[in-house]
């Protein structure tokens, strides 16, 4: 529900202010990052290890952070 009206937010932004597209850059970034932490958090504890961050931008790709631009808009 908070991202629900996390990206209504980001669509009044987007027309409303002139640097909104890079604001809309930075949630879909924050938010792909989110959502591939607590992959690596969940994948790191069955192993029984820790995630770092480093692993996680590691694994990171452009085409996933497009995908997800995809799907938010």
């Amino acid at each position: 529900m908070v991202w629900a009206w996390m990206r209504m937010v980001m669509a009044v932004a987007i027309i409303l202010l002139p640097g909104g597209f890079p604001l809309l850059l930075s949630y879909i970034a924050v938010r792909t990052l989110v959502s591939r932490w607590r992959e690596a958090q969940s994948q790191a504890h069955s192993v029984g290890r820790e995630a770092s961050l480093r692993d996680v931008l590691a694994t990171l790709h452009f085409k996933e952070l497009v995908r997800d631009a995809r799907a938010a808009l």
